[in-house]
């Protein structure tokens, strides 16, 4: 053996304390095994007596689960989801970028529309563009206290349906606003300096500098308000708009009597999309965080 390998004070033949394998004894966690004994017969009893009990009528969620009615329902819901979100998406952004303009015209405007939109609850803004059509019967295009070139009439030429995408993804736009803004927050002011003096203008460093990296920040409250926004879709009836999942298992309920399996039937459609979107969002975290993973490693 090398006598450099040594360590001082210490001869050939003795053993390093250092170097003797330590062996690790595991802490034990009476508790926690006790805490999930306790659940799992509380969620056995539970699952138990909703399958014993007559009011869950079983057999109804069976025939209705797949009923063509709900499954049309179900993808109605999904589009009106998707709409409202890619144009809440595209406005929020819009309106981010105005809130932190230097324009100070742009910033009040975007300013006016979160406190609007964000102060008055969904409903009642679905109940306003419910009666959009009584409230302005005619539209007319033209020039202002002139001529009118033509005119639109509200009850015939907008569907239903875009009426609520539109009240939903107006009212959620002011939210993914917020979001996009606290997301350029998050990104480093050296960032925005750096692009300046490469000769970038404001927007484009906000395009190109600013927004990618921020998505990292943006990405998992968005999905939070894609999956909020799947349930808020219920609230469509107040326009009103009947085709959507939780309204038309409502209108069964009412002409079988049975409420409570048609609720059911209707969450479980939710939750089935609800465990798809949570899926995608989490590997859009992993996509977007793949940067921020690297530069950790890398400071190690």
């Amino acid at each position: 053996m090398n006598a450099q390998s040594l360590r001082p004070g210490r001869t050939e033949g003795e053993s390093d304390p250092a170097r003797e394998r330590i062996e690790a004894v595991p802490l034990r966690h009476p508790g926690r095994w006790l805490a999930a004994g306790v659940i799992f017969v509380a969620v056995a009893l539970f699952v138990y007596g909703a399958a014993t009990n007559t009011a869950y009528n079983w057999d109804y969620y069976a025939k209705y689960i797949f009923d063509q009615r709900i499954s049309q329902a179900a993808l109605v819901t999904l589009e009106l989801t998707v709409l409202s979100m890619v144009i809440a998406i595209v406005l929020g952004v819009l309106l981010a970028v105005m809130r932190l303009s230097p324009n100070q015209v742009l910033s009040g405007v975007a300013w006016v529309y979160l406190w609007v939109f964000r102060g008055t609850p969904v409903y009642v803004q679905l109940v306003f563009w419910g009666l959009f059509a009584t409230i302005y019967k005619q539209l007319r295009v033209g020039v202002p206290f002139g001529p009118t070139f033509f005119t639109i009439d509200p009850a015939s030429a907008i569907d239903v349906f875009w009426l609520a995408v539109i009240g939903l993804a107006l009212n959620e736009a002011a939210y993914m606003a917020e979001i996009v803004r606290a997301g350029i927050l998050s990104v480093d002011e050296g960032q925005g300096e750096a692009a300046t003096a490469l000769g970038l203008s404001w927007w484009q460093t906000m395009t190109h500098v600013t927004l990618p990296q921020a998505m990292r920040v943006i990405i998992p409250p968005t999905g939070n308000e894609i999956i909020s926004m799947l349930k808020t879709t219920s609230l469509v009836t107040a326009v009103p708009f009947t085709l959507d999942l939780y309204t038309r298992s409502r209108d069964i309920s009412a002409e079988t009597f049975t409420p409570i399996p048609l609720l059911l039937v209707a969450s479980t459609w939710y939750l089935f999309f609800t465990s798809i979107l949570m899926v995608g969002q989490y590997f859009l975290e992993r996509y977007f965080a793949k940067g921020a993973r690297i530069t950790a490693g890398a400071g190690r």
